[in-house]
């Protein structure tokens, strides 16, 4: 049984993203209106009343995310005009509101009059920034952001009492990231099951002096491949940036990030001893036919002027990493503006046996990845994806105003499990359901 809910005039303006605390309770949301808006679910009748509400950036919010309750009542949003704040929810002596013993620790503070203080102001974006994920709790109180100058950016809070210092650890051109720091592994990038990874560099939506830095940087590293796809589009707003945390620790620091519109998903791999690099490059298009470079001239094929299409690529503009739960693979799931839904069933590297894991000169062992599910009921752009708390339940918002379950079989066959038509909510009459369900 599905339930639902109405929360009539949310924002003034388009609502952009919606984002659940650790325990369900509080849902905070942004909009083009500018404006963060905090609520708190009533238990007993079902209802959502709105807790705070602020401006909180000179442009739209893109994204919000909370941080694991042990750090204390703390989310982070992005915004179009290039920043990325953190707020913590403080009490009127300006002192923090701690979650730490569940709940009701937040709860009590719903009638003390408590606001939200901005926290830290992140600069460090030569772009409008798409997305913001906290990092799961045990790699500490970590931060990761794309933007529309296609770099990842990895903070760490270095005073969490205050919250005021973030350094910025890692920056990370997802265009042009090698595949490992290994040269032996670069040799096997192209033979992954998903397909080839691609390191083409686009400029979509760059600014003139964004070109000019990447000029320049190009002069400093050598010649940036140039894409060979056709149909991608130079505007940003074509584009798709997005990224997901792994939420297994055994794996380490790894990031499903998307960017641009070359509609792939690379999984970078953060690691202390060395610099990032990409583990797998998730790609559903198949593989290009081979160019004129890598085949003998035929003369009587010059003479047509028919050339193999490759599908035209659509940017990727949601990914969500499922919780593992237990199974020896991981489950990744994307959403994209050729209105598809996408399930990838990722299979992490294993060493032969131990010793050849002890032994530095042993090759490195690849993930492998396969598409499992592929569904476009849709028929329009995907927003998001989200999994459900045990990663067995997709769900997928399109701009069809449906948001659509998606849940595997006994036979691990991806199946639509109902969907919800998001506008009909407040024609249901009582003791009807907006919910259809599916067999």
């Amino acid at each position: 049984m599905i339930q639902t809910g109405l929360i009539q005039s949310a924002h003034k303006d388009l609502v952009t993203d919606a984002s659940y605390d650790f325990y369900g309770l509080r849902l905070a949301t942004c909009s083009l209106d500018q404006r963060i808006k905090i609520w708190r679910l009533d238990e007993n009748n079902g209802t959502w009343s709105v807790e705070d509400d602020w401006k909180a950036h000179d442009a739209a919010v893109s994204k919000l995310s909370w941080a694991h309750p042990e750090f204390g009542s703390i989310i982070a949003s992005s915004s179009f005009d290039r920043t990325v704040k953190v707020w913590e929810q403080v009490l009127p002596g300006g002192q923090p509101i701690s979650n730490v013993n569940g709940p009701g620790a937040s709860a009590s503070a719903q009638g003390s009059n408590s606001r939200w203080a901005e926290r830290a102001v992140l600069l460090d974006a030569r772009g409008t920034v798409r997305a913001v994920e906290f990092a799961p709790h045990h790699f500490g109180l970590k931060l990761a952001t794309i933007a529309s100058d296609n770099f990842l950016r990895i903070y760490e809070c270095l005073e969490q009492p205050s919250l005021t210092t973030w350094h910025l650890s890692e920056e990370i051109d997802t265009q042009n990231i090698p595949s490992s720091a290994s040269p032996s592994y670069l040799s096997r990038a192209h033979t992954i099951v998903a397909t080839p990874t691609q390191s083409n560099a686009t400029l979509d939506g760059a600014s003139a002096s964004l070109v000019a830095q990447a000029l320049q940087q190009g002069l400093q590293q050598g010649p940036i491949p140039m894409s060979t796809r056709p149909g991608l589009g130079n505007r940003e707003a074509d584009g798709g940036w997005c990224l997901s945390w792994c939420k297994d620790r055994y794996w380490g620091e790894i990031i499903a990030a998307g960017s641009g519109v070359s509609g792939i998903i690379k999984l970078i791999q953060l690691t202390p001893s060395r610099k990032p690099s990409t583990l797998l490059t998730l790609d559903p298009s198949p593989t290009p036919p081979p160019t004129s470079s890598d085949i003998p001239p035929n003369p009587a094929a010059m003479q047509t002027d028919t050339e193999p299409q490759i599908p035209v690529p659509f940017a990727i503009t949601s990914v969500a990493w499922a919780p593992s739960c237990g199974r020896s693979y991981h489950l990744i799931a994307t959403g994209g503006r050729d209105g598809h839904v996408r399930i990838w069933k990722v299979r992490p590297g294993e060493y032969p046996d131990d010793d050849a894991q002890d032994d530095a000169e042993a090759e490195e062992p690849k993930w492998t990845a396969t598409i499992v599910a592929d569904f476009d009921q849709h028929k329009s752009a995907v927003g998001r994806v989200e999994w459900n708390i045990t990663g067995t339940v997709l769900s997928s918002a399109g701009n069809d105003g449906r948001i659509r379950l998606w849940k595997a079989t006994s036979g691990n066959v991806w199946r639509p499990a109902g969907s919800i038509g998001v506008e009909q909510v407040e024609a249901v009459p009582p003791g009807k359901s907006d919910v259809d369900m599916d067999a």
